[in-house]
C-alpha cells in the first residue's frame, strides 16, 4: 500500500501529535453555514479526524455522518459531540472501501484527500461522486502545500498538495459543475493554506 497506514494515522492521534489540526473548526466551514451555502442535510464527512466540523454540523441540525479509520480520531470525536450535546453517526472504516448506506445530500472534504496518496486519488474521487445523491455537492478544502522536492517529481506528505490543475482532472466539468475563479484562500497556521471550492454533482 502507498503512503500512510491506518497505524500510521492511529499513532498520531494517541500521540496528540497531529499538526493539522487547528483546533478549532476549520475557519471556512463558518463562512459556508453563514452565507447558507451550507444548510441543514445528509451530510457525509469522510476522514473526520478530531471532529471539529462533525460536532459544529451535528450542533446546526445536520444528519451528519463521520468516517475514519483510526479510532482514537473517532473517540475525540464523540467527546466533542457529548460536550456539545450533539449526535453523529460514527464509523471507524477504510474510506476506499466503505459501503454507503444510502445517498447523501453534501459531502465536506477537508482532509481525506490530502491525507491519502494520490495513487489513490481516482479511486476516492470515483467513490465521492458514487456517494452524492443527483445534485449533490462536495464542499471542499484543497490542500496547498507544495514542497521543493515536487520540481524533481516527489510526492511528498501527508499532507499531499492539491494543485487546482489536478483537481480539475480528477473532478471533470463533464461530472462536476465548477465555479469560476478565483477560490477562497484559507490560510492554516503551519503556513499551509486550503482553497475553498464548492462542487455541484452532475
Amino acid at each position: 500500500m502507498s503512503g500512510p497506514t491506518a497505524d500510521f494515522w492511529q499513532e498520531r492521534f494517541l500521540a496528540q501529535h497531529t499538526p493539522w489540526d487547528r483546533g478549532a473548526p476549520n475557519p471556512q466551514l463558518a463562512v459556508w453555514l453563514d452565507a447558507r451555502a451550507l444548510e441543514p442535510c445528509r451530510i457525509l464527512v469522510p476522514g473526520c479526524g478530531s471532529g471539529q466540523e462533525v460536532a459544529v454540523l451535528a450542533e446546526r441540525g445536520f444528519e451528519v455522518t463521520a468516517l475514519d479509520y483510526a479510532p482514537a480520531a473517532l473517540v475525540l470525536t464523540k467527546e466533542k459531540l457529548d460536550r456539545a450535546g450533539a449526535r453523529a453517526t460514527l464509523t471507524e472504516a477504510d474510506v476506499l472501501t466503505w459501503k454507503a448506506p444510502g445517498p447523501f445530500d453534501a459531502i465536506y472534504e477537508q482532509t481525506c484527500l490530502c491525507a491519502l496518496h494520490p495513487d489513490y486519488w481516482r479511486r476516492y474521487a470515483d467513490l465521492l461522486d458514487e456517494w452524492l445523491a443527483p445534485r449533490g455537492r462536495l464542499f471542499a478544502l484543497f490542500m496547498q502545500v507544495s514542497r521543493p522536492g515536487a520540481s524533481e517529481g516527489r510526492i511528498e506528505g501527508p499532507p499531499y498538495h492539491c494543485d487546482i490543475n489536478a483537481m480539475r482532472a480528477l473532478f471533470p466539468e463533464a461530472n462536476w459543475a465548477w465555479p469560476a475563479p478565483p477560490y477562497a484562500r484559507v490560510a492554516h497556521p503551519r503556513t499551509w493554506a486550503e482553497l475553498a471550492v464548492v462542487l455541484g454533482r452532475l
